[in-house]
């Protein structure tokens, strides 16, 4: 996602911040004298360019400065800044409304002048008084701050961040008991304590946009798209799609049913919301490895094969890089190189969350990325990069057209890449696919793949401002906020919260864009989600591109860049309607294109789903809190079983030992070394002895050898400071081997644990 400024300049990551000057604006920020006539709106608008420019840098540079070393301090320039630049806005607008009539106004030669008259007009929170608005914006700042130092305590010493442990968890664990503990604390550690503040910024929120003629901040966003239908399109976009989501939740929930079972997944209701591979549920790919219809087809997650490959974070931006220049657009400036923060540092704390910035003086545009080695990892910073290069294309339009043609236009760019990036195609070009095998079980897999992450999202893009836009008018009361959010998302997502949560909580808190006001304007992300594959099409048609729409690669498409290329230029300076019309040859969107791209997997779906129960009509059902809950996750520092140093942690091996013992025994497992025996990839192994003495020892060294082999996938994770030479070397048997093995014995266990929480 994008930052920038206020509703009309560039926005995604809205805190409209900045250096702060105390409140006191320099002379040079403030207008001069003007009078009625054609030609001093021409000059009141380029002095107020230029000036813009220099305000808007240094707003920026605050938030910028606050969001990669959270501080007092800068919270305090962040907030400052944010006030000088409102009182920028307050002062050039209010100098426009007094100064020019309509008359003026709607007898300029160019229509874009009145345009950009119009938005400089819209005043937002400079409306507040100066006391409220300081109130609003510090407000913002708080709740960002506690987002983003948000941690969840396993034990006093021990710490989970959202990035990168939190988010690994979710990723990677399949313990239903560990997803949950990662899920109920993130949301009670992030969302609780916004609760209080969330009532009083929708107050002064709404007071700004009224002050501005809107109904509520609800009516002031959606106003961006400038259409009267706008509520009306996205609910028949949304009802397009919704059969082929209600397929994906189906397929989705019966895989998950045959690992957690009846207990914890009802083939009739929602899905608890923890088990989706993801935070917030909101993308479902990080679960495909449960999910693959043809797991004998080759893996296309080349995650491992980018560590092997050394990829780091800067290699990871010049591959992205050099797709946007194939293609005949911009390289990145050298101060983007200079000034980006691509990886999480270790010194202080930042927002993790992944932005792209424009600094509005036409050469400093960065990207902040808590950046990890992985696939999913490539699709953002090409994502990201896509912001930066819309902003390098329209640096020139006045101020206020830096910004998407519409909201959804700039979260498009960067994902209508990422659709030729992961094709197999182009892993392939990029030499970290060794082989690309084209045949209709390969297609299925990376069909599914892509509508784990695309199609799962659409109903969380399209509810989370359905939530806000009730909170904005009053619709939903503070006392419902909770309620109506989990409402919603039963509604729209077919998910349940695994906990009770009462209006005590603030789930919607746990998503950043809520604390930090993110997504100003509405639905951006589920309008981007359908234009991206509609301009997906026609770059493809560019790119003289034949066979099925979901295996194109416009790499290196000269055409295909042309397009984009006049799509960004444009900026924000002409109706969006006409953008799209110019590009693609329509003025609608339509999901069409998103159809045509599924269409094999639809299919394919829907013969899976012949005997499942479409939607959730047990849409009350919540599952049970497991038995132990949460006073065995709390063991060995929140890791279960898990853990890398066996030497300096043998109180807890040996508390492993005793309960991977006691299971095995209670289901009176023993062990064999035949290897088809332990390659079941999601039942309990059948055979497993556990002794003490010299030969069984290496017995069970070899099972976990043979075990971890066969399963190491579902779990990569774990294995990442394992040194497996040394480990299964069956050549020594001295004490500290012993330890080894035991530690080796279980891991096993942890892995058999996580693949099916029942053992």
């Amino acid at each position: 996602m994008g930052t920038g400024g206020d509703r009309f300049f560039c926005s995604v990551l809205l805190l409209l911040p900045v250096l702060g000057l105390s409140g006191a604006l320099l002379n040079s920020w403030l207008p001069g004298d003007y009078s009625d006539t054609t030609t001093d709106v021409l000059r009141f608008l380029s002095d107020y360019n230029s000036t813009a420019e220099e305000v808007l840098f240094y707003s920026v540079s605050a938030s910028w400065n606050y969001n990669t070393n959270i501080s007092n301090y800068n919270s305090e320039l962040q907030v400052n800044a944010s006030l000088d630049e409102q009182a920028f806005s307050e002062g050039w607008g209010l100098k426009a409304k007094q100064v020019f009539s309509q008359g003026t106004l709607n007898s300029l030669p160019n229509p874009e002048d009145k345009k950009l008259m119009e938005k400089i007009k819209l005043l937002g929170a400079a409306n507040l008084p100066q006391k409220e608005r300081e109130e609003y914006n510090t407000i913002l700042s708080t709740m960002e701050s506690i987002y983003s130092k948000s941690k969840v305590h396993p034990q006093p010493n021990v710490s989970w961040s959202l990035e990168p442990e939190l988010t690994e968890i979710m990723a990677n664990s399949r313990s239903y008991k560990k997803l949950l503990y990662a899920w109920e604390g993130w949301h009670n550690e992030s969302g609780v304590p916004l609760k209080k503040y969330y009532p009083r910024f929708v107050e002064l929120s709404n007071k700004a946009s009224q002050a501005d003629g809107f109904k509520d901040t609800g009516d002031d966003w959606r106003s961006s798209y400038e259409s009267e239908t706008f509520e009306q399109d996205l609910e028949e976009l949304f009802t397009t799609i919704e059969p082929l989501y209600k397929n994906l939740h189906a397929f989705v929930r019966r895989q998950l049913y045959n690992l957690y079972g009846p207990k914890y997944i009802n083939l009739k209701g929602p899905i608890p919301a923890h088990l989706l591979g993801n935070m917030w549920a909101q993308t479902w790919n990080n679960i495909y490895d449960m999910m693959t219809p043809f797991p004998d087809k080759p893996n296309l997650d080349v995650t491992n094969e980018m560590s092997n490959q050394g990829y780091n974070a800067t290699h990871m931006f010049r591959v992205a890089e050099e797709f946007f220049t194939s293609l005949g657009l911009e390289e990145m400036p050298q101060e983007f190189w200079d000034e980006s923060m691509l990886v999480k540092p270790d010194d202080r704390e930042v927002v993790c969350h992944a932005s792209a910035w424009d600094f509005y003086n036409r050469k400093d545009f960065r990207i902040k990325q808590c950046t990890t080695v992985t696939m999913e990892q490539l699709f953002t910073v090409h994502h990201e990069m896509g912001h930066v290069q819309y902003y390098l294309q329209y640096k020139d339009k006045p101020v206020g057209f830096r910004r998407g043609a519409n909201p959804g236009f700039h979260e498009a760019i960067g994902d209508v890449l990422s659709l030729s990036v992961s094709t197999p195609k182009h892993l392939h070009t990029i030499k970290l696919l060794d082989s690309v095998t084209s045949d209709y079980e390969t297609d299925i897999n990376y069909l599914l793949k892509m509508a784990l992450e695309k199609i799962a999202f659409l109903p969380f893009g399209y509810l989370i401002d359905q939530w806000r836009w009730g909170v904005f008018s009053g619709r939903i009361p503070t006392d419902r906020y909770n309620t109506e959010w989990w409402n919603l998302r039963t509604k729209y997502q077919g998910i349940c919260p695994p906990t009770t949560r009462t209006e005590d909580h603030f789930d919607p808190g746990a998503k950043y864009h809520i604390p930090g006001n993110t997504n100003l304007f509405p639905c951006r992300y589920f309008v981007s989600f359908i234009l991206q594959f509609q301009f997906h099409e026609k770059l493809c048609e560019a790119a003289h591109h034949t066979g099925p729409l979901h295996t194109c690669d416009i790499y290196r498409s000269a055409g295909a860049g042309a397009i984009l290329k006049k799509v960004l230029q444009a900026g924000s300076s002409k109706p969006w309607p006409d953008i799209l019309q110019d590009a693609i040859g329509t003025n609608k969107m339509n999901a069409s294109s998103l159809m045509n791209y599924f269409d094999p997997v639809i299919k394919w779906l829907e013969m899976q789903n012949v005997n499942e129960t479409l939607g959730w009509p047990d849409i009350d059902w919540v599952p049970p809190i497991p038995e132990g809950y949460p006073e065995d996750i709390k063991r060995c520092g929140g890791n279960g079983f898990s853990f890398t140093n066996i030497y300096s942690r043998e109180n807890c091996s040996q508390w492993g030992i005793t309960k991977c013992t006691f299971k095995i025994k209670d289901s009176k497992a023993h062990m064999s070394l035949q290897e088809s025996s332990v390659q079941t990839q999601l039942d309990p192994v059948s055979h497993l002895y556990y002794t003490t003495t010299t030969e069984q020892i290496k017995l069970v060294v070899l099972f976990s050898r043979y075990y971890i082999q066969s399963v190491a996938i579902y779990q990569p994770s774990i294995f990442k400071t394992i040194k497996f030479p040394t480990l299964i070397s069956l050549s020594s048997l001295e004490t500290s081997y012993v330890h080894v093995c035991i530690a080796l014995f279980c891991l096993a266990c942890d892995i058999l644990h996580s693949l099916n929480p029942h053992i």
